[in-house]
């Protein structure tokens, strides 16, 4: 199908998509990929665990503070 072939209505909402995806990879850049596997599992292991950095700690070693 070509562009010339949408009617109004299809043709606002294939521009509407395409703005919406470009909004999306502008704000934020990691849009589109994929978590590997392995980071995916420590990820859902770190968010299961109880243990928790104080933010002021974090701040600190990362030489924020």
């Amino acid at each position: 199908m070509k562009i010339a072939d949408l009617d109004k209505e299809e043709f606002k909402i294939f521009i509407g998509e395409i703005i919406e995806e470009k909004l999306k990879e502008l704000l934020d850049p990691d849009f589109g990929l994929e978590l590997r596997e392995e980071f995916a599992k420590r990820l859902e292991t770190s968010i299961a665990s109880k243990q928790r950095i104080p933010f002021e700690d974090v701040k600190k070693k990362l030489g924020m503070v």
